[in-house]
Parts: C-alpha cells; sequence; structure tokens
C-alpha cells in the first residue's frame, strides 16, 4: 500500500550578514521545528531543489544543511525517495545529540579550509 506522508515545509529566515555559513542556519531551523514538534514523524522534506529555490541559494548548500541534519540522525532518505523527519528518538542516537553539539561548539577539528563553489556560496572544510 502506497501512502503518501505529510509534506513538512518549515520555517526558515536566513541572515545573509551573519558569520554562520547558510547550510549552518538552513540546518539549524530545521532541527528546532523538528526537535520542538512541529514536524511529525515520517513527514517528508521538500527536495533539494524545491527548498533551494524557494530559499533563493544553491542546492549545494541546501544538501550539506540536509546532510548535517542526516548525521543529527534527524532526517533519512534514499536517492529519489526524498527526506524524511526520523523525530530524532533513534535508539543510542538520541545520547549523542548532547556530544554532537558541544564538540560543534568547541570547533573541532581546529582547522578549517574556507572555499566557495561555482555559485559563489561559502563552503568550508573541516580537518
Amino acid at each position: 500500500m502506497n501512502r503518501r506522508r505529510n509534506l513538512f515545509v518549515p520555517t526558515i529566515v536566513l541572515d545573509t550578514t551573519s558569520a554562520v555559513p547558510l547550510y549552518r542556519q538552513i540546518a539549524r531551523e530545521i532541527s528546532q521545528a523538528i526537535r520542538s514538534g512541529a514536524a511529525g514523524k515520517h513527514d517528508r522534506l521538500p527536495s533539494t531543489r524545491v527548498l533551494a529555490k524557494m530559499l533563493d541559494v544553491s542546492r549545494n548548500t541546501v544538501l550539506a544543511a540536509y546532510d548535517d541534519l542526516a548525521a543529527d540522525d534527524l532526517i533519512s532518505g534514499r536517492i529519489g525517495a526524498g527526506m524524511q523527519v526520523n523525530g530524532g528518538t533513534s535508539g543510542s542516537g538520541a545520547t549523542l545529540y548532547g556530544l554532537h553539539d558541544v564538540v560543534r561548539a568547541a570547533h573541532y577539528p581546529a582547522k578549517v579550509l574556507p572555499i566557495q563553489d561555482p555559485d559563489g556560496n561559502s563552503l568550508y572544510i573541516r580537518f
């Protein structure tokens, strides 16, 4: 049986003057919406192309945000099937959120290589 899942379109406000990269701002807004319960488990997120067009950013920026959210186990998906909300309640992953936030706040790893993609968006390689 093919069930259509609800589409969750988060409210995202980007600050282009902020030192925080756009992909981090997007990931933070979606993460807060998921953790606050605004998005239900298994709700679908907009495709990277659609969200990039809505926010007027590069698709790579949205891909980076979705990658961060997937690394935090808040969303998951398959190629061609889209991304869906996990709810952040999967097994042992829930205990790692605090540690992940501490490591990220410590700016680990310390070496960062800033580069720009062809669209002029800043990307940061951490090593």
